[in-house]
């Protein structure tokens, strides 16, 4: 007996290893199931025969390695799992404690959310550090204007409305720039 494969498992798979992750399978099926569900998703990655309590352990040795594992489960036996994760994603149509543990819960029960996942996480880090990055040169700009050090050089100094102005339109262009978010697909 061996669970059966979600339709687009195969699509997923190759997209995720397009993407440079490496890919493990663990499960409690047996040897002989797991390697042929392995050959037609074309994982090499396999941990057969598995109990729920030891699929923890494997990926606690995975992470001893210095991998960043993520996992994604949808039953109770791999709550566990998916909480020693250093991300754990449920699906949707999982168990209640598996949607509990996971730190993502994807609402469809497609696979291949976990992509879109990835790359929504990834833009948003990207959009942080950008916004970060325009916090930084304003403030390293319009204070020291603002403060009036410059004064003495240049003899330039802004009011103390027109420097809150412009504070609000560093805010302005950090959301914006967080805005662009909405036209990833």
């Amino acid at each position: 007996v061996a669970d059966t494969l979600k339709k687009d498992s195969k699509e997923a798979i190759e997209a995720l290893k397009k993407m440079g992750l490496e890919i493990w399978m663990i499960t409690g099926d047996n040897r002989k199931t797991a390697r042929a569900i392995g050959r037609e998703l074309g994982i090499e990655n396999i941990l057969a025969e598995i109990l729920p309590q030891d699929k923890e352990k494997e990926i606690k040795k995975l992470q001893e390695q210095g991998k960043i594992v993520g996992t994604v489960g949808d039953g109770i036996n791999d709550a566990p799992m998916l909480a020693q994760a250093d991300i754990g994603i449920a699906m949707g149509s999982g168990t209640d404690v598996a949607r509990e543990t996971g730190n993502i819960i994807l609402v469809k029960d497609d696979i291949r959310d976990v992509i879109k996942a990835i790359k929504l996480s990834k833009a948003t880090f990207s959009k942080i550090k950008q916004n970060l990055f325009l916090a930084f040169i304003y403030n390293v700009l319009a204070i020291p204007i603002a403060a009036g050090v410059f004064y003495y050089w240049l003899g330039f100094l802004i009011r103390p409305e027109i420097a809150a102005g412009a504070m609000i339109l560093s805010d302005i262009s950090v959301i914006g720039n967080s805005l662009l978010l909405k036209r990833l697909r």
